[in-house]
C-alpha cells in the first residue's frame, strides 16, 4: 500500500465509530460449521497444514475452502489454520511421550 492509496475495502460491517462489529452467535456458528467441513475434508485428504499446503488444499477441497473463507473473517481463517497445525503437533508430541513412557515402564518390569 502506498502513501496515498486507500485501504482495501472490508466486507465486515462497521460500527458508527468506524470500528468493526463483532460477529453475532449465528454468524459464528456458520463459521464453525464451515471450518469443521473444511477440516474434515483436509483430514480425508491427509493435509495437516492448510497454510503451507494451500495449493493442495484448494485443489482437494475447493468448495469447502470457499465456504470457510466466506463464512469467517480472514483473521479467523488464519487463526484456525495455524491452530490446527499447533494442535496436531501437540498431539504428536503427547503420543510420543506416552509411547516412550510405556517403553520405559516395560523395560523396568523386565529388569525386575
Amino acid at each position: 500500500m502506498g502513501w496515498f492509496s486507500s485501504p482495501p475495502a472490508s466486507t465486515s460491517p462497521k460500527a458508527s465509530d468506524g470500528g468493526s462489529i463483532a460477529p453475532d452467535r449465528s454468524s459464528r456458528q456458520q463459521c464453525y460449521i464451515a471450518r469443521d467441513a473444511f477440516f474434515n475434508c483436509l483430514d480425508t485428504n491427509n493435509i495437516v497444514d492448510a497454510v503451507k499446503d494451500d495449493k493442495t488444499a484448494r485443489a482437494k477441497c475447493p468448495t469447502e475452502i470457499v465456504e470457510f473463507e466466506g463464512a469467517c473473517s480472514a483473521t479467523w481463517v488464519k487463526y484456525f489454520k495455524e491452530k490446527r497445525v499447533m494442535e496436531w503437533k501437540r498431539d504428536q508430541t503427547i503420543a510420543k511421550i506416552k509411547a516412550d513412557d510405556a517403553a520405559m515402564a516395560a523395560e523396568r518390569r523386565a529388569e525386575k
